[in-house]
């Protein structure tokens, strides 16, 4: 078999037993640096969320001076866009599938506009963590804050990774949803 054709889905049991085992990863991929990583990613969007929400029009306001949005949609957008950082940085907390990906998305998105705002040479707060956010106000900088999501992007990467090694499911909502039914069910 040639190397460059092996990919990781052809490894038997064993072989990924092994990988899983590799001192490297049994350092580097614990459950605490886990939990750590998740509850931090996920502490980070439900305070940006959060402090987004307390004042949307001044969020409103941000968004509006990337130009990404007609008029008519900023408010709504700003409303929504905040509401679904919180969302899902609590199932993120909670560990609940999906929200990993939803986070990994909007962090996508966010990243992508911060290089549209550098790249029209913008010089505007990101709008990351609402408008009081002290640290925009001295450093008012759209390269410090695409330099954040990067460093928030590599944790996203390690809970993916350690995911993937550890065969580790997040929880499925609907799986719970119904054996609470069933358990509701079972006691009528």
């Amino acid at each position: 078999m040639d190397n460059a054709s092996v990919n990781i889905t052809d490894f038997d049991d064993a072989s990924r037993q092994n990988f899983r085992n590799n001192y490297f990863f049994s350092i580097s991929v614990s459950m605490w640096t886990y939990y750590v990583v998740r509850i931090a990613l996920s502490v980070i969007f439900i305070w940006s969320g959060i402090s987004k929400l307390f004042d949307p029009t001044s969020f409103a306001v941000i968004l509006e001076a990337y130009g990404l949005f007609p008029d008519i949609l900023i408010i709504p957008a700003a409303i929504l866009l905040s509401l679904a950082e919180v969302i899902a940085g609590m199932g993120l907390l909670f560990d609940i599938r999906g929200t990993l990906a939803a986070i990994t998305i909007m962090l996508v998105l966010f990243m992508a506009i911060l290089v549209y705002g550098i790249w029209l040479g913008l010089d505007i707060d990101c709008g990351c963590f609402g408008p009081e956010d002290p640290e925009t106000k001295v450093f008012h900088s759209l390269p410090s804050a695409l330099f954040k999501d990067m460093i928030l992007f590599v944790g996203l990467i390690y809970l993916y990774v350690y995911r993937y090694i550890k065969s580790l499911k997040p929880i499925n909502v609907t799986s719970v949803l119904n054996k609470i039914d069933k358990t509701r069910r079972g006691c009528k």
